[in-house]
């Protein structure tokens, strides 16, 4: 990200560190994640010390110090969805795309994560990707919905 569209992120909230959030919350919606070289260049912007960032950022799952893939997936491992079968959708999802929960693959295509609960505990198991909620799904269900999200890549 270029730090002339840092300086304008910076610029709409005044440059209050109060802010920093949804500073925080643009420059991932803009890159995806937040890259240390943002994340320096607002330290210095603002007058905070890199560590602080470094401190918010990492506390909070929301944001990313690392890309995540073109596509992101969440299983949902809560309680509902587990009994139903989240473990063996992420099983075949870890399986198809070569990775484990936490990574991003090789291509950078897909980035798959597990979360505690999604709060639709009625359709588990649940799995999102790209936003869009995949209610009931299974291994078979993932491995026609992965093929569609490849042809689009």
């Amino acid at each position: 990200m270029e730090t002339r569209e840092i300086d304008k992120i910076i610029a709409r909230y005044n440059a209050d560190p109060q802010e920093i959030m949804a500073m925080f919350m643009e420059i991932q919606d803009k890159e995806g994640y937040l890259p240390k070289s943002a994340l320096s260049y607002l330290a210095d912007k603002l007058h905070l010390r890199l560590a602080q960032l470094y401190r918010l950022a990492t506390f909070y799952e929301a944001f990313n110090l690392k890309p995540q893939g073109d596509h992101q997936i969440h299983v949902c491992m809560g309680t509902a969805c587990h009994v139903r079968g989240a473990p063996q959708v992420l099983d075949k999802l870890q399986q198809t795309l070569g990775i484990t929960a936490g990574e991003v693959s090789s291509d950078g295509s897909f980035g798959l994560k597990t979360v505690n609960c999604l709060g639709a505990c009625a359709l588990g198991p649940v799995v999102v990707i790209d936003g869009e909620y995949c209610g009931h799904s299974s291994p078979l269900k993932m491995e026609k919905i992965l093929k569609k999200y490849k042809k689009h890549t």
